[in-house]
């Protein structure tokens, strides 16, 4: 029986065999030799829910495949095994196996410098989701996530998901719009409401409202433009030419007489000065001689002098 029995034992065995080496040849066939390429290990933390994301999701720098992800954790359980569990950052941590040739920790700090960060997305609808890498001009308005322990491997920070950002967004919006007294905001714009209304038709009292003081306007242009209409306007313009021009003649009329009067106080005040000479020069001439002529204003004609007369 046992004779019968070591020759189905044996074929079994060849078969497992068998199998074993064609799942090895499907795994090095499907995988493109990747257990062969030259890799590196690099790490982020995040503050929030990585639901989706599993260890052998892809990861992407501006869309290209350069890696995958290998290990989902907590920091606690990694890091912080030897603080309080209440002290504990419970950070997730996500390790990554990036293909190539291995990056320095210098050059590691050079990316972060730059605004290189990593950011859980989801890809379509499927809700399955990976790393993104990529150099963002935001970045600093997102400060780097505090950590204490030495990691074991280079850390590239992490910003928070786009859709947990847009959520956390309307959370926000629905809480203030709670938080709004939307009674009071209707009795204010009823009160608006109610003043435009007054300012527009009046009170019926002192303000007639802007409609009336528009007809008001309205016949006050009609007026105007009946002036203008019967030539009153013109009559007013020439009257008022007319004026000017009698006005223009008087100023000419009394510039010449003030001409004459200043011509007339120019020649008696030389006359003055040579009297005021002969009495300094003698004083006697003003007893023994003769009468000093007649002033004569400038504009007659002094044919005789006073002596002749």
């Amino acid at each position: 029986m046992s004779n019968n029995s070591n020759p189905n034992y044996f074929r079994l065995g060849v078969f497992v065999l068998a199998a074993i080496g064609v799942l090895i040849a499907v795994i090095l066939i499907f995988g493109s030799g990747q257990f062969f390429k030259k890799s590196f290990t690099i790490e982020t933390y995040l503050k929030q829910s990585v639901t989706g994301l599993d260890a052998g999701a892809a990861v992407r720098f501006r869309g290209v495949k350069i890696g995958q992800v290998t290990q989902i954790a907590l920091t606690g359980d990694i890091y912080e095994t030897n603080m309080p569990f209440d002290q504990r950052r419970q950070y997730v941590l996500v390790r990554m196996q990036i293909y190539g040739d291995k990056v320095g920790q210098e050059q590691i700090a050079d990316f972060v410098e730059n605004n290189l960060r990593a950011r859980i997305k989801s890809q379509g609808i499927t809700g399955v989701s990976y790393v993104e890498f990529d150099f963002v001009s935001s970045a600093h308005d997102y400060p780097q996530l505090p950590y204490s322990w030495k990691p074991d491997y280079p850390v590239i920070p992490s910003l928070p998901n786009q859709t947990d950002e847009i959520i956390a967004g309307i959370q926000k919006l629905i809480g203030a719009l709670n938080q709004m007294n939307i009674d009071g905001s209707v009795k204010k714009m009823d009160l608006v409401l109610d003043n435009l209304n007054v300012m527009m038709a009046g009170n019926g009292k002192d303000n007639q409202g802007v409609i009336q003081t528009v007809k008001e306007l309205n016949v006050i242009l009609t007026r105007v433009n009946n002036v203008t209409d019967k030539g009153e306007l013109k009559a007013l313009m020439d009257q008022l030419v007319a004026a000017t021009t009698s006005l223009r003649q008087t100023i000419t009329s009394v510039q010449g007489d003030t001409t004459l009067t200043m011509d007339n106080i120019k020649q008696a005040s030389e006359n003055l000065n040579e009297f005021s000479r002969i009495i300094s020069q003698s004083p006697s001439s003003l007893i023994w001689s003769e009468p000093p002529p007649k002033i004569a204003p400038a504009n007659q004609a002094t044919g005789q002098t006073g002596a002749q007369k």
